[in-house]
């Protein structure tokens, strides 16, 4: 059971269950401000809601919050269009991972953004306003990483795998990170030229790419904790050891002398997992046909009824 796994154990109940319905709402929220902005000339948002440390360091904290209704798009034709699309996004990543998985890190997202901002404050005293635009690109690339294969259409027209425009919003993101500290670099050692053209031509700023930058390793924190492989008991371990130096040996052999090493189930450190949420759940890594093309069986040599994923099932200490 890996670290997530036992903080979904502990928190999973406090977690907001249809979290991007709400979220989806409070962008609409957003856009009418933003719009009533363009009409009544009163900026209700960056006056009163945004993320601005020099006046949530005057007492305004509730835009430690608040800053997140900055919807993804704020041109009438498109809005809809992306508010559908991150709907779709964020439901389909809660389907996959679960509502905890997905709070955690949406909610993780949001404290790196507010992190960033900070650092741009405390650090070159500069009062920049993040928004929720790399929130965005980091849920869109765990979407890619996730549904490699599906098929949107780039302009309404051509057909294209969600995987070739994570890969671009990957390279994107890398362009902005390098681009913005190459500006820093410039302006530090009075490279002027250097500097204007990265700025004015590429519009790249460390600013921007520390916000970038922390959007990253976001999303590299989430994934190394959710995709880490399940750890090994003790007879995994003998039996990897024994298979690498017994290729002779036929494969009914190799699982006997598995299941006969001198394990016990209590010192393995595992534990049966109550199958809820899902028809099939692995009794030793807690994997269930929710984490992808699995195959699920029952142990006809423990002692009760437990099922074993295709991994596990000659693998594991049997319940005595």
């Amino acid at each position: 059971m890996n670290f997530m796994d036992k903080m979904e154990r502990k928190f999973g109940k406090y977690a907001i269950p249809n979290l991007m319905y709400y979220i989806i709402i409070l962008y609409i929220v957003g856009y009418i401000l933003r719009v009533s902005a363009g009409l009544t000339g009163i900026d209700l948002y960056s006056s009163f809601l945004s993320l601005n440390f020099k006046m949530i360091f005057r007492g305004q904290v509730w835009r430690l919050v608040t800053f997140i209704i900055q919807p993804p798009n704020t041109r009438l034709l498109f809005i809809f269009f992306a508010l559908y699309f991150y709907y779709m996004i964020g439901t389909s990543l809660e389907r996959l991972w679960g509502s905890f998985r997905f709070n955690v890190y949406f909610f993780s997202g949001v404290i790196f953004n507010i992190i960033a901002a900070l650092i741009i404050y405390l650090v070159w005293g500069a009062n920049f306003e993040l928004n929720t635009y790399f929130i965005n690109l980091a849920l869109f690339m765990a979407y890619a990483v996730e549904f490699p294969d599906m098929e949107v259409l780039l302009f309404f027209i051509i057909p294209i795998k969600i995987k070739w425009l994570g890969i671009l919003d990957a390279l994107f993101l890398a362009f902005e990170i390098i681009g913005g500290y190459a500006a820093l670099i410039a302006y530090n050692t009075g490279n002027t030229i250097l500097f204007m053209r990265l700025l004015f031509n590429y519009g790249l700023h460390w600013f921007l790419a520390t916000s970038a930058l922390v959007a990253m390793i976001n999303f590299f924190i989430f994934m190394m904790l959710t995709l880490k492989k399940p750890g090994k008991t003790r007879t995994q371990k003998n039996f990897r050891k024994f298979n690498k130096g017994m290729d002779k040996d036929s494969f009914g052999d190799r699982f006997s002398n598995a299941r006969n090493e001198k394990t016990t189930w209590e010192n393995t450190g595992y534990r049966p997992i109550n199958p809820k949420g899902a028809r099939h759940k692995c009794a030793l890594c807690g994997r269930s046909e929710l984490d992808g093309d699995l195959t699920f069986r029952f142990c006809s040599k423990c002692n009760g009824e437990y099922e074993y994923c295709q991994d596990h099932l000659y693998t594991h200490v049997h319940v005595k």
